[in-house]
């Protein structure tokens, strides 16, 4: 048994050293998935369009200034007669012809439009572009965070999955050994065919769930490169290594959710919004005042005539005006829009009162689900070691052949278990625990 040992520690050390090689850290997967993931690519995006959307070129405090310039050319040939008019001799007066007779006109200007005030809607709906970009910094957070959490979910499973191909391979090593000792004894005489056959079934099963459980782990690691946006073909290997956050820091984020649960903030940021549409819907009560400009120049060559010279004409026009526009009625149209902007800030109210109650269930929920799992782990870790001196006497036994092969059978698939179990009690409680940090959000404030 000395060698067989060796031969387990030879494994574990080879394939940690393989690991190393690939090894991809919490913290590394994190900082990969905030620099290539898709979605957060996305939210990110969108960020920087509503930031675009609050700064001043998008709220109508500028004014506007445009521009214009034409040209016209006009060629004429033209005939004028006068008939019964006769010259100063008495002969009838010759017919006039005028031919390319060409005159150009041309004309350039600026025109300034400003909206000295409004009713006060311009000022309301820039603040609201304010509300609407912290608005969309908490979503585009709040996609970082479930992408964040399904990658750590992911991370996490394939650790498992890991673990559990570890604690196989050690049992098919166990039963592949079982083999050699029953095919010595049955050499010997000291047993039959049936326990050659029983260990040849046993280590057949033992392959077919360790091939069952590589091809999941291959397929989870194919499922965390999605999410990190990498190649398909990258095995990773992660780290099993698990740390719990101590309940008393647990439990001063929960006593912090009020400022940092990302459905209320972005519940308080909506109801601002509704409140500044209130306002801006009032603001049709109110009349506009503008401020009009322009400066123009103009020339005109037009072409002689029959009685006329052509002459230029040159001129240079400066106009300023102000105005002032009141829609004293406008149909009822402005009192539905304030009517509805109130109902639809009365509506965002009552959501935030839902949305207040739920997190406080959820808040609940979650650290009654986290202790739970926590405390069938740490049952699970005491099982893990029952199981385990339960085997290790079990093989004395069965070496010295006081017990049968099915009964050492039996207590190397009662520690199989124990630690398969033990590994998913683990990696739920790590899950729910990460699932309260969202919920308090904190889940991008801690270190894995």
């Amino acid at each position: 048994m000395k060698i067989h040992y060796t031969v387990l520690v030879l494994l574990a050390l080879s394939f940690n050293a393989n690991a190393q090689e690939n090894l991809l850290s919490k913290s590394e997967a994190i900082a990969l998935a905030l620099e290539q993931n898709f979605g957060i690519k996305f939210a990110e995006n969108t960020v920087e369009i509503a930031d675009n959307n609050q700064g001043v070129l998008n709220t109508g405090f500028l004014p506007s200034l445009t521009g214009s310039a034409g040209a016209t050319y006009n060629r004429d040939d033209s005939t004028i007669e006068f008939p019964g008019q006769v010259d100063e001799n008495g002969i009838p007066r010759p017919n006039f012809e005028i031919n390319k007779a060409e005159a150009q006109r041309y004309n350039a200007g600026l025109n300034l439009n400003y909206i000295l005030f409004d009713g006060l809607g311009r000022r309301y709906n820039y603040k609201r572009l304010k509300e609407q970009y912290q608005l969309t910094e908490l979503q585009a957070r709040e996609t970082i965070q479930n992408t964040i959490l399904q990658l750590l979910s992911i991370y996490f499973e394939v650790a498992r999955l890991s673990e559990n191909e570890f604690a196989q391979k050690e049992a098919l090593e166990v039963s592949k050994d079982r083999i050699k000792r029953a095919q010595y004894a049955f050499e010997y005489g000291q047993n039959t065919q049936l326990d050659v056959l029983n260990a040849e079934v046993d280590v057949t099963n033992d392959s077919i769930i360790l091939l069952n459980t590589q091809r999941l782990l291959k397929n989870t690691k194919r499922d965390l490169n999605v999410v990190l946006n990498q190649e398909v073909t990258n095995l990773y290997e992660v780290d099993t290594l698990i740390t719990f956050i101590p309940m008393l820091e647990l439990q001063a984020m929960v006593d912090d959710v009020s400022i940092n649960n990302l459905a209320l903030l972005q519940t308080e940021r909506n109801l601002s919004i509704n409140e500044y549409d209130v306002k801006v819907s009032k603001s049709g009560y109110l009349p506009v005042i503008g401020l009009t400009g322009s400066y123009g120049w103009n020339l005109n060559q037009s072409a002689a005539s029959a009685f006329f010279p052509g002459v230029n004409n040159s001129t240079l026009n400066l106009n300023l005006s102000a105005g002032l526009t009141w829609n004293l009625f406008d149909g009822g149209i402005t009192t539905v829009q304030v009517r509805n902007a109130k109902i639809a800030l009365e509506n965002q109210e009552l959501l935030k009162k839902q949305v207040e109650l739920e997190v406080e269930r959820n808040i609940e929920n979650a650290i009654e689900t986290y202790e739970n799992r926590l405390t069938i782990y740490q049952i699970q870790e005491k099982a893990v070691i029952t199981n385990q001196n339960n085997f290790e006497r079990s093989r004395e036994q069965y070496q010295l052949g006081r017990i049968t092969s099915i009964e050492f059978r039996q207590a190397q698939i009662n520690l199989l278990t124990a630690q398969t179990t033990k590994n998913l009690a683990k990696y739920d409680a790590k899950l729910a625990e990460l699932e309260l940090l969202q919920l308090t959000g904190q889940l991008l404030n801690v270190d894995f």
